[in-house]
């Protein structure tokens, strides 16, 4: 048996009950995607995207071809690093922590003792106008960019001119080494970029995270014999914990293409792809049209994604947080995530609001007549 577990990174579909303790009352992705002339979903929404409790924002159909439904957060964050954790199934009950300040003196001091070079900035800052503002300081004095955001990131930007990528990663490394503990982000990222100013960021951002707090749907299946395949950045966000064969990308559209690519091939297992083009490249950065282009890119691929499946196949499309290109801030969003479910014999079927992400996880489990951490998933259900 194969599982596809496609996650379509930010893509929320409406505020979470606990959304304004995060500063994000009225957050809806999908939503606001679905206010660009550019949207064209009609794939998804015959899964049953519109047929979700709470989704007004598309049209439902009379009679979806998957089963759907949508998960709630139980993890107290709303990052990559955090959702991904909870749809494996491992909950953060603390937050990641995050440095609305910038990093500790102590620490910057001491990340630049190791790496032999000064910092600067040190402050949240949006990831495109940080380089714009001081790329020609670090490529006159050769000290590296340091920021961070509301998400709980480490980030390390540099050109490639004055800095190989390798370089860049190996300080990344040093980074990860000092950032445990009370320090512990989610993730150390590597930001390199190129050009004339105003710069331009490259595709070889690379992420270093923690390990997961707990085992994962893929330490479960790897450690019973059975194929773990990462596409995209999801080797990262596990620091490759449970990962037996990965594959990075440097777009969707590269990530889609080599998920079509291992619909082909024999293997008994999961393979698990994230599309990160969403979050980094369109909500981040507010651009709605080019976030409703992505999903209708998506879209478009998706009859050949369930045509390749096999009898015994299932298909998951989810997401991992939200990031509404239409609010007023560029950072992540609480929101519920969609849950579409495809395959041979699964019953068309609302599946409501579910308690936790890790309800993902568990499905993938049972698939193959596993428990994960003694949550219950929803396998038996999709056949009934």
């Amino acid at each position: 048996m194969r599982v596809f577990l496609i996650v379509l990174d930010s893509f929320g579909i409406g505020e979470l009950p606990d959304a304004k303790h995060f500063g994000d009352e009225g957050a809806n992705t999908l939503k606001s995607v679905s206010l660009s002339e550019h949207l064209q979903i009609p794939n998804l929404i015959s899964l049953g995207l519109g047929s979700i409790d709470g989704v007004d924002s598309v049209e439902g159909v009379s009679n979806p071809i998957g089963a759907y439904g949508r998960c709630a957060e139980k993890s107290a964050g709303k990052d990559t690093t955090v959702g991904h954790w909870e749809i494996a199934g491992v909950i953060s009950k603390k937050p990641l922590p995050t440095y609305k300040n910038g990093f500790p003196d102590d620490l910057i001091n001491e990340f630049s003792k190791r790496t032999g070079r000064g910092v600067i900035c040190n402050k949240p800052y949006s990831g495109t106008e940080v380089i714009k503002d001081f790329g020609r300081e670090h490529l006159k004095t050769g000290a590296l960019i340091v920021y961070t955001s509301q998400d709980s990131v480490f980030q390390i930007a540099s050109h490639t001119d004055l800095i190989p990528i390798d370089e860049l990663y190996r300080y990344c490394e040093i980074a990860r080494e000092m950032l445990v503990g009370e320090h512990g982000v989610g993730r150390v990222i590597a930001r390199p970029f190129t050009g004339e100013y105003p710069y331009k960021r490259t595709s070889e951002r690379r992420d270093f995270s923690l390990k997961p707090s707990g085992k994962t749907v893929l330490d479960l299946l790897s450690q019973k014999g059975l194929d773990v395949i990462s596409v995209g950045k999801i080797f990262d966000i596990f620091a490759g914990e449970g990962i037996k064969e990965s594959y990075k990308t440097h777009s969707n559209e590269e990530g889609i293409l080599k998920t079509l690519e291992l619909l082909d091939k024999d293997f008994n297992g999961l393979c698990f792809t994230n599309l990160v083009d969403f979050d980094m490249l369109y909500g981040h950065r507010n651009d709605r049209d080019g976030y409703a282009r992505a999903l209708s890119q998506f879209d478009f691929y998706l009859p050949q994604i369930m045509a390749k499946l096999k009898n015994d196949d299932l298909l998951i499309i989810t997401a991992d947080h939200g990031c509404d290109p239409g609010d007023l801030s560029t950072d992540h969003t609480r929101e519920y995530i969609p849950l579409l479910i495809y395959g041979n014999g699964v019953r068309p079927k609302n599946l409501g609001t579910l308690d936790s992400y890790n309800k993902i996880g568990a499905t993938v489990a049972e698939a193959f007549g596993l428990k994960l951490n003694e949550t219950n998933g929803l396998f038996d259900l999709l056949y009934k």
